[in-house]
């Protein structure tokens, strides 16, 4: 139905990106400022943090978004612009800006800023820099990279498949390594496509996508105050278009922007600041999907269960003490525990008790890159993966400081 290309938001037809440093931390040397446009205009759709307090940009682009439409995102990492001074002004003016490189309207821009919280923007930097971007359909690696804060690799992803007998592509970039939570995932990510679809079906689709991937990540716990995940269609594909969740055209396209979606995730989990291994945690067996969904995210975000992942210790009773806490109604004298990766699989607990299991063979299982816990619980036919990373030294390190 689809397969796997590259180009990230520069896959589909009419999308270009660029980046530039303008300065915005005096003693960082690398890109900060991304671009991405579209030839014309687009269908556009976007969902937010759920945090109560929301950056600027974030108050901006809601305006901007308010007729579904836009052309182009600006993103700048270093500063968040969130209860700065100023903010909303030059959330603004940084919109202006990009308007004026491209010779569109501002409000057909997108903004999105990332870093410091509570430390002006300077705005400047950004209007006085900006034109040096150059733009270019092989521009994604660039703007992945500029937009990255904490993240140790840029995060990249794209698809094509077919909608009413046409080829379509949909790629996308985001960042996100800390501050981490399933309410959006702390991040920001910029979807591109070819496909033609209504900017109603369009937000209708990546709210449900959100749902079943960012909402399903969590590193640490917190939730950000600038968590944006935007998607721009500009139709160049020249499919019909899709204008009713409904239909093999429809349903097409929203397997392609899950699974863009699902591993883009995936990328922001494994990337955890200073994680060591990529935990994915699969619930089945629940009586509905809520019940997995909550099960499964109690499990990845418990410290203890992470600490557990870090050191490789088979130690089960943190995950059912995770989901014991949860909220959610289950007998605890039904569930079934296994630890499973590429060394192998291994059953730690059946009906909610111990069973004998090899402690060195455990241990490898769980030393491997990508861990997976394998939940049952025996009450119906729901199943949920959620995903997360181990809690190491280095996260402590990293945010001890992160602001000085």
């Amino acid at each position: 139905m689809f397969h796997i290309i590259e180009g990230g938001v520069c896959a589909a037809k009419g999308f270009q990106a660029g980046a530039v440093r303008c300065g915005i931390k005096e003693t960082s040397e690398k890109d900060d400022t991304a671009v991405i446009v579209s030839e014309n205009p687009c269908a556009a759709a976007a969902v937010y943090t759920r945090n109560r307090v929301k950056a600027a940009p974030l108050q901006v682009t809601r305006e901007h978004l308010e007729d579904g439409k836009a052309q182009a995102v600006i993103i700048n990492s270093g500063n968040a612009n969130a209860c700065a001074p100023d903010g909303l002004e030059n959330a603004r003016r940084e919109a202006a800006a990009c308007g004026r490189l491209l010779g569109i309207d501002e409000k057909d821009v997108v903004v999105c800023s990332t870093g410091v919280i509570g430390v002006r923007l300077p705005v400047e930097v950004i209007e006085e820099n900006l034109p040096a971007l150059t733009l270019s359909g092989d521009g994604n690696e660039a703007a992945a990279k500029a937009i990255m804060t904490t993240d140790t690799v840029p995060k990249i992803m794209a698809v094509e498949f077919t909608a009413g007998g046409v080829p379509c592509r949909l790629g996308g970039i985001c960042k996100g390594s800390g501050m981490i939570h399933p309410n959006m995932g702390t991040m920001l990510c910029i979807l591109t496509t070819d496909c033609a679809i209504s900017d109603a079906v369009l937000q209708e689709t990546l709210r449900k996508k959100v749902a079943v991937s960012f909402n399903r990540v969590s590193v640490d716990g917190d939730t950000s105050t600038n968590d944006t995940c935007c998607i721009l269609a500009n139709g160049q594909a020249g499919n019909p278009e899709i204008t009713a969740a409904e239909g093999e055209d429809y349903e097409n396209f929203a397997a392609a922007l899950e699974m863009v979606c699902v591993e883009l995730a995936k990328k922001i989990a494994a990337d955890g600041e200073g994680a060591g291994r990529l935990v994915t945690c699969t619930v089945s067996g629940a009586a509905d999907e809520n019940a997995a969904e909550t099960l499964a995210k109690s499990v990845c975000s418990s410290s203890l269960v992470k600490a557990a992942m870090f050191g490789a210790d088979a130690n089960w009773g943190r995950i059912l003490c995770a989901m014991g806490y949860s909220g959610i109604e289950f007998d605890p004298e039904g569930v079934d525990v296994d630890f499973a990766s590429q060394a192998g699989q291994i059953a730690v607990c059946r009906d909610g008790r111990a069973v004998e299991f090899n402690e060195d063979q455990a241990k490898e299982i769980l030393s491997q890159p990508e861990v997976t816990i394998l939940i049952s619980l025996k009450e119906g036919e729901s199943a949920v993966t959620a995903w997360g990373c181990d809690l190491t030294y280095e996260y402590v390190r990293i945010n001890g400081d992160y602001r000085t």
